[in-house]
């Protein structure tokens, strides 16, 4: 029902950028929070930052001052835009979207992109 594709991961040295992009498609009626996600080699999935519908928004400390998350409601997509990404940033970013499908249902349900990497190396 609902299709979510990351795109803009890659290798980066050290200090620099990556904007991550999420694309949300399928029948639904509309998405309600967005979040990017990641997860390192052997550690449990974590949350970036996530955004709501009407543009409040959450970050990791991690990443609070580096990480910028947006969306764009009209086009159902996400973005992450990453600043001075460092080692520790390396991991596969998995954009998520609690999306609810039918307009006279109160519930949502959650999706997941197949995620891309983030390699910040020198």
């Amino acid at each position: 029902q609902v299709q979510l594709v990351e795109s803009g991961g890659g290798l980066v040295q050290p200090g620099g950028s990556l904007r991550l992009s999420c694309a949300a498609s399928g029948s639904f009626f509309a998405i309600l929070t967005m979040g990017w996600y990641r997860q390192a080699p052997g550690k449990e999935r974590e949350l970036v930052a996530a955004i709501t519908s009407g543009g409040s928004t959450n970050y990791a400390d991690s990443v609070k001052g580096r990480f910028t998350i947006s969306r764009d409601n009209a086009k159902n997509m996400a973005y992450l835009q990453m600043n001075s990404l460092k080692p520790e940033d390396t991991a596969v970013y998995y954009c998520n979207a609690a999306v609810r499908i039918w307009a006279g249902s109160a519930s949502s349900s959650n999706y997941w992109g197949q995620g891309t990497q983030v390699t910040v190396s020198s």
